[in-house]
């Protein structure tokens, strides 16, 4: 599981700075299931209580950038298995979780998401470079394939780097 988190990036290059998304509070609890299918690159299946109606659960497609915190938590509700469950819920077994994971595996994914690095992004190319990320806070330079990139602008999406570096500050002559 994992929160919503306080703070989301959304519009052109990240700056127009909501709190939570379009369908879930800041803050608020997401279940993610393991995988049935892949809803596409950077985006989780998550179940939770919707922003509108806070006492159902649904299912969402969310954004992995949106949420912070993960951690496993044992699941109770009746209601909640059925959501994560979605098509395979068995009515017979109705607190059975279908395909569930071990907790060590469980353990093991969350303290993946929860290593503080940051994407790279390179100026030009709309995605995050997908072998590299930086530690937080970013350096002010990297090397990438025998190419110095110098840090352009840091902010809640990631680190964006330039291949200009940045201007010399000018000082008058005593």
């Amino acid at each position: 599981m994992a929160n919503v988190a306080r703070e989301t990036a959304r519009g052109e290059s990240g700056l127009d700075i909501q709190h939570g998304t379009k369908h879930f509070r800041a803050g608020a609890l997401l279940w993610i299931p393991p995988v049935r299918w892949d809803p596409g690159h950077g985006r989780w299946h998550a179940v939770g209580r919707h922003r509108g109606n806070g006492r159902r659960y649904v299912n969402m497609v969310v954004r992995a950038d949106d949420l912070e915190h993960f951690r496993v938590k044992g699941v109770y509700s009746e209601a909640l298995v059925r959501s994560l469950n979605g098509y395979d819920h068995d009515p017979a077994a109705p607190r059975t979780l279908q395909n569930p994971w071990t907790r060590e595996r469980a353990q093991d994914w969350a303290d993946a998401r929860n290593h503080f690095r940051e994407p790279v992004f390179i100026e030009g190319h709309p995605y995050a470079h997908p072998r590299i990320s930086v530690y937080n806070p970013p350096p002010a330079e990297i090397q990438i394939d025998g190419e110095t990139l110098h840090l352009a602008h840091y902010g809640t999406k990631g680190a964006h780097y330039s291949r200009m570096p940045p201007p010399v500050e000018w000082t008058p002559e005593p």
